[in-house]
């Protein structure tokens, strides 16, 4: 099987983010596989152990985007492309990205492309369905469960708390969402082999686009962090003495009352 595993390299939500000038600042910030795609890649992995085949990774960015390609490699795909959009294009969003994706995939004849649900950067989850609406293939959302039976996919999603079950056809676009897999960690052999397998870079002109044609077509205006939550406050004295107290804050101080 001919299978793609599509990743972005995000911001770690886990650690302090700054925002600076309506920027994040990349400055001391560290930047993982969106946790998703990471759930696509082991999937990706899975499925080319069951059924033979290879599992290419791929993103857009600049060369800061090699790491998390190696970590995707070292957790066992056996091959990676970087497009190259750094001095090209100044904002890429979701049109930008399905149609540079789309492009480069469109004469591939993949079999099989997983990515995550959303990015915890943006959370839109628009990119995989652009992508798969673009090279008319078929393409099923927040999948937890995928068995491929020769060229169809029996398919459990998430849908609002509950489940759904789908056959489809390959070629196919999935999207992960939390609970598909557990994805590994990356062994010290498989880092070591990551270092020889081969990452190809492209940029649009290689792919025949023009900043023209990928242009984006939404503008993020600002970016801010939320407001701080104001500390809890304990309650002290006898129960209906806080009752009271409680009453008072939520009508005085809340005004919810």
């Amino acid at each position: 099987m001919n299978i793609y595993a599509l990743v972005k390299r995000t911001f770690d939500t886990e650690e302090k983010i700054s925002v600076q000038n309506g920027e994040i600042a990349e400055d001391g910030a560290e930047f993982i596989i969106n946790p998703y795609d990471e759930y696509a890649v082991e999937e990706a992995i899975r499925v080319r152990d069951e059924h033979g085949g290879e599992v290419t990774v791929l993103t857009l960015g600049g060369e800061d985007a090699e790491k998390q390609l190696r970590t995707a490699l070292a957790m066992g795909a056996d091959k990676a492309v970087l497009i190259n959009t750094e001095d090209d294009l100044d904002d890429i969003d979701e049109y930008t990205a399905a149609a540079i994706i789309a492009e480069y995939l469109k004469d591939k004849e993949a079999d099989l492309i997983l990515a995550g649900n959303v990015a915890i950067d943006g959370g839109s989850g628009q990119v995989g369905p652009r992508i798969a609406e673009l090279l008319d293939i078929n393409y099923v959302t927040t999948i937890t469960e995928l068995k491929i039976d020769g060229d169809k996919a029996n398919i459990v999603r998430d849908v609002e708390g509950d489940s759904e079950t789908i056959e489809a056809q390959l070629p196919l676009l999935a999207t992960a969402q939390q609970g598909l897999n557990d994805p590994r960690y990356p062994s010290l052999p498989g880092i070591m082999k990551a270092k020889k397998k081969p990452l190809e870079e492209l940029e649009l002109d290689d792919l025949d686009l023009d900043e023209d044609d990928v242009e984006a077509k939404t503008e993020r205006v600002e970016i801010f962090l939320p407001p701080e939550k104001a500390a809890g406050r304990i309650l002290e004295g006898d129960l209906q003495d806080q009752v009271k107290e409680l009453v008072g804050l939520l009508r005085t101080e809340a005004k919810v009352i």
